[in-house]
């Protein structure tokens, strides 16, 4: 009798009555009544870098424009699916194969997902990619310089690294190897997080359906002496630029 306290992981896995089921939905079904394309925008960077602001303030704009998203922030994500997970090398490369896995879940889901973590290896960071489409996952490198990070340690964290008190804290005792080409390039020591969030993100590489992350400027109908905002937003089908003037028309 196998148990869960007995059971050989190996065989479980190699076990020939597990199969992948077809299901009568897909991707493109459950994307096309969202109206958008789903994408995965990976965000990678040092602790204190303005991962997380910068990825709730790029879904705060999203949601505003009507489209359906997720993030997966890398410390939520310890309290539950990877609390299990250890800080070493190991449990780093774990964390990032398991937030993927999620993340394309989701993907399939017709989402647009947020991963925010700080993913310090090039190599996970690739596995992450290929598993999913070339069009659907943009390396975001939120880049702050070392220096800055530690000045603004926002958690305390680099003091306590510093002092011998967090083994294996990334940019201290444990390396990050920062992208060699990544599609979006955020400087935080540069502009602040709303100015980044809100600004033309648009990859340096071609996409289908011109997916981009600004969607156009819009008058506001006068309102305000002729000024016009912008509105980020991805636009990869018609219906999306519907259901987002819609969403804008509701916050009016």
């Amino acid at each position: 009798m196998i148990t869960p306290g007995n059971a050989a992981p190996s065989r479980m896995l190699e076990a020939p009555t597990i199969r992948q089921h077809s299901l009568t939905l897909g991707k493109n079904s459950r994307s096309q009544i969202k109206s958008q394309k789903p994408l995965i925008l990976w965000m990678t960077g040092l602790s204190g870098a303005g991962k997380s602001t910068v990825a709730d303030r790029i879904e705060h704009r999203l949601w505003q424009c009507g489209h359906h998203t997720m993030i997966l922030d890398g410390d939520n994500l310890r309290f539950g699916l990877n609390k299990d997970l250890t800080f070493t090398d190991a449990g780093r490369v774990e964390n990032i194969r398991r937030t993927a896995e999620v993340a394309k879940l989701m993907l399939d889901a017709g989402l647009i997902v947020i991963c925010s973590l700080i993913s310090p290896f090039r190599r996970e960071r690739t596995e992450a990619r290929q598993l999913v489409g070339a069009d659907e996952f943009l390396e975001v490198f939120v880049d702050a310089p070392l220096d800055e990070c530690m000045r603004r340690d926002p958690k305390g964290l680099y003091a306590r690294a510093l002092a011998g008190q967090i083994p294996n804290f990334t940019g201290i005792s444990s390396p990050y190897e920062p992208p060699d080409a990544p599609e979006i390039h955020l400087r935080t020591d540069m502009a602040d997080v709303d100015t980044l969030a809100g600004q033309d993100i648009r990859p340096p590489v071609p996409l289908p359906a011109r997916l981009e992350l600004y969607a156009g400027e819009r008058a506001n109908g006068g309102t305000d002496g002729g000024r016009r905002s912008r509105t980020p937003c991805f636009s990869a089908h018609p219906r999306a630029n519907r259901a987002r003037e819609a969403a804008i028309s509701r916050q009016r």
